[in-house]
């Protein structure tokens, strides 16, 4: 079945075919509503009457969606249209790892790259008791920034620990157990026990990968034969060549893993994909190392740094000059033309090969040393700390440890320090330390794990320098719980000793600053940012109680205030509570951190950002965030808010390059994206806004604010049923507010639908019975309704509650209409707009 361009699957419309295999045809699509491009996997209607077929196909949708992985492709949704099946995908940029195979031969190094990041994606699956059962250079994506894909999980099966389920899980176990004697795979890359039909478990994927492995290397597959049967046979009795028959420069240690992959008896194999992704590392660091050493050593070679002349003085002589040439021309691996010199000098040889392995000793210490160690390290992320155990009562101290340590850190100066929103993607995660490194574009990276048993608090700590995988500094913290401070003090200033930190009193002072005393008062301090982080209504809620907690156990608690403004305030700017009980109490509670510690970029933030949404105080807003940058530069929070002041006070094009700067400080934060996002749509450049918030739907394709952002883009673009459509996204992934559904209303407004529009408008109505319902919200609604009347009425409200988003009337385009009655002008006035 062949479809042809513009076939529309609900909102996908098809482009062209990409590919076919066995459990359907591959589209390039576009998806309408969010416009972006996607691979829309059909299976084919005459395919639906096999139920086996329709099963491993959902089955390949759940599998797929339920693996959140940089190696993985994402699954956005698996629908269906009539009696066609699809999957939506996300469209790889780039080739299949058989397309780039044909394309050239590939060096060993890369191959080894991508074998790593194919055994980092099987760790994720493993771990999560999956088995990809179909892996294949079909099924590997090459990216074209080198970044791997693994795809088609439509043979997965769940491991055996997994099938011990409740009864509402059972139908879903029926379609991923395959029943024995079935063999199913692709042959040239089964495991012998897969080809005879046996059960299997994650090692049957280790022998695969170690098949595609070879097949890059050697160039051929290591089983071969003229029918299935001499494939089979091969695969079942018979060792494939040595790599190095084919490729004569393949790493003996390479050859080791491809074998110990490979091997017949899995007992014999790898045991986990864990131990195999180790091996890969190590080998690929070795070679990355080696070939750093051969380019620093050059220009030596070059410049006739070493020059050795043959004499005659001794036999010994001749054998110094006879190995350190054989050294020199030939590669380090013919270690036969060495023997055979050897041989032929049975005298002094020993002295001579210590001589040289005491001067490449040197040499290693030397360009290692020197290129490496000699220079600070001006770039750190701190990864969440992992909770041993998982105890949820003591998940806010590992937030808290890392929350802690990131806000010291980026005390120090000329050191950049990854923020909380970028790094806490690798929560509950696996993470070796050099791809998180490499994706957050950092030198260094600390790690550490944290266990609490009654009194008693285990901490451990290590920090490895990206460049090298070497371990720099590590330690273990045994103490009590009371003793959290000192020991947060002690990794800080070990820490910033280790990444070579030129430090003056002072920055010292900053960074092992302890803000209080008081253990407990500490403890309570983190339950309440964990709880702030949370970042919903009722959370908020908590973070409150907590911070006042905190607040009682010591009144000179600056960072407690800090928290307890913070909280207020996003809870009024949200419309979780009412703003006029809201901003006060942030009000206060800034001023009094400030009163007790002027040197706080939280503090300073706060006041300004409240002071600019309360007041309308422009001016001592930019003030204080000024002040917050100049304090801590790091701060990506203060960057949010400073373009917020910015575009409300029409100053576009700087807002746009405060967001951008913000941005760039935290690259993998989706709010931060955002807030670019938010600075283009003000600026009306709506198509660049779109751009923004698509990357942020690729960091996290859930985050509501995302779908609203495009929603407002949309809207502004004319295109009401795309708009529609990201909001009901929006609020499914949160819960029904009335920022979300004035926007919705305003949309179904806008595009005709006005019944529609009513019902909101009656839906939030009855919501302010139970919620706090903001006017401004209620303003936009009557905007879309074409009601000017109540829509100034609302808008009044709002101004004499600050309400919302109010502080963005100036340049909002939902308000274009309202802009020529004298009332909207002198409504500009009043909040020192106009």
């Amino acid at each position: 079945m062949t479809i042809v361009a513009g076939t529309r699957f609900g909102r996908y419309e098809i482009l062209s075919p990409l590919g076919a295999g066995g459990m359907g045809e591959v589209y390039l699509a576009e998806d309408k509503q969010l416009g972006r491009r996607v691979a829309l996997k059909v299976l084919p209607s005459d395919f639906t009457e096999s139920e086996d077929r329709r099963r491993r196909f959902e089955q390949e949708a759940r599998t797929a969606s339920s693996l959140n992985h940089p190696n993985i492709v994402t699954i956005y949704e698996m629908g269906q249209e009539n009696s066609v099946y699809f999957i939506a995908t996300e469209l790889v940029d780039g080739l299949s790892l058989r397309q780039h195979m044909k394309a050239g031969r590939i060096r060993v190094a890369e191959a080894i790259d991508i074998a790593a990041q194919v055994a980092y994606a099987l760790s994720a699956a493993h771990e999560a008791g999956i088995i990809h059962r179909d892996i294949k250079p079909e099924n590997i994506m090459v990216r074209r920034d080198a970044i791997i894909k693994v795809l088609d999980f439509g043979l997965a099966k769940l491991t055996e620990q997994r099938k011990a389920t409740s009864g509402t899980e059972a139908p879903t176990l029926a379609l991923i157990n395959t029943e024995p004697g079935l063999v199913m795979g692709t042959m040239q890359y089964m495991s012998p026990e897969q080809a005879r039909g046996l059960s299997v478990d994650a090692r049957t994927d280790i022998f695969s990968l170690g098949v595609v492995i070879y097949e890059m290397v050697a160039s051929r597959a290591p089983f071969a034969g003229a029918t299935k049967s001499d494939v089979i046979a091969a695969l079942l009795e018979r060792e494939p060549p040595l790599l190095s028959s084919n490729r004569r420069e393949a790493p003996v240690e390479l050859e080791r893993i491809v074998t110990k992959a490979l091997a017949k008896d899995r007992e014999d194999r790898y045991q986990t994909i864990k131990d195999m992704l180790i091996d890969l590392r190590r080998l690929k660091q070795r070679l990355e190392f080696d070939a750093e050493m051969e380019r620093s050593a050059q220009p030596l070679a070059d410049e006739g740094a070493i020059k050795v002349e043959r004499t005659a003085k001794s036999s010994d002589d001749d054998v110094a000059t006879t190995i350190i040439k054989a050294a020199t021309t030939h590669p380090a691996t013919s270690a036969e033309y060495l023997v055979s010199e050897a041989k032929r000098h049975k005298f002094g040889v020993f002295a001579v090969l210590l001589v040289l392995i005491l001067s490449a000793v040197g040499l290693v210490y030397f360009f290692r040393g020197s290129s490496s160690k000699s220079r600070a390290i001006d770039s750190l992320a701190v990864l969440p700390f992992t909770n041993i155990g998982n105890d949820p009562n003591t998940e806010y101290l590992s937030d808290g440890i890392t929350d802690s340590l990131i806000n010291s850190l980026s005390k120090l100066p000329n050191l950049k320090v990854m923020s909380r929103n970028s790094v806490f993607r690798y929560k509950g995660r696996e993470t070796d330390a050099l791809e998180a490194a490499r994706a957050l574009q950092v030198r260094a990276v600390l790690t550490g794990k944290l266990v609490q048993q009654g009194d008693n608090l285990s901490v451990s700590v290590e920090l490895v320098d990206a460049l090298d995988n070497s371990h720099i500094w590590g330690e273990q913290y045994n103490r009590k719980l009371s003793n959290l401070l000192s020991v947060q003090e002690e990794i800080a200033r070990e820490v910033s000793e280790k990444l070579r930190a030129k430090l003056s009193g002072e920055d010292e002072r900053r960074v092992t600053k302890r803000y209080t005393d008081n253990a407990e008062a500490y403890q309570l301090y983190l339950k309440g940012r964990y709880f702030f982080n949370k970042f919903t209504s009722a959370d908020h809620q908590r973070a409150i109680e907590y911070f006042n907690q905190a607040i009682d156990r010591d009144p000179t608690f600056a960072l407690a205030y800090a928290g307890l403004g913070d909280a207020y305030g996003a809870s009024a700017v949200n419309s979780w509570i009412p703003p006029r009980e809201g901003y006060p109490k942030a009000i206060a509670a800034a001023k009094k951190a400030l009163s007790i510690d002027d040197t706080l970029a939280e503090a300073h933030t706060t006041f300004g950002a409240i002071t600019m949404f309360y007041n309308f105080d422009w001016a001592t807003a930019e003030r204080e965030y000024r002040r917050a940058l100049e304090l801590d530069p790091n701060y990506a929070t203060v960057y949010e808010v400073y373009s917020y002041c910015l575009s409300s006070t029409g100053r576009l094009d700087e807002a746009i390059e405060i967001a951008r700067r913000g941005s760039e400080i935290d690259p993998l934060s989706v709010p931060q994206s955002n807030d670019l996002a938010s600075a283009y749509y003000t600026a009306r450049r709506y198509d660049d806004a779109i751009k923004q918030l698509q990357k942020s739907l690729e960091m996290n394709p859930n985050h509501a604010g995302s779908y609203f952002g495009l929603g407002m883009c949309y809207e502004q673009k004319g295109r009401y049923e795309e708009a529609i459509a990201a909001y009901q996204k929006a609020i499914s992934l949160t819960e029904r507010t009335s920022n979300f559904l004035g926007q919705l209303g305003h949309a179904y407004a806008a595009s005709g639908k006005r019944s529609e529009a009513l019902k909101i408008l009656y839906e939030m109505k009855g919501m302010s019975g139970q919620k706090y319902v903001s006017p401004y919200d209620l303003a936009i609604l009557y905007t879309g309704l074409g009601d000017r009347e109540q829509a100034l009425e609302e808008l009044n409200k709002a101004y004499e509650e600050r309400a919302g988003w109010i502080i963005g009337l100036k340049v909002e385009p939902l308000f274009d209409t309202l802009r020529s009655d004298p009332r909207f002008t002198e409504l500009l006035r009043r909040m020192k707009l106009e």
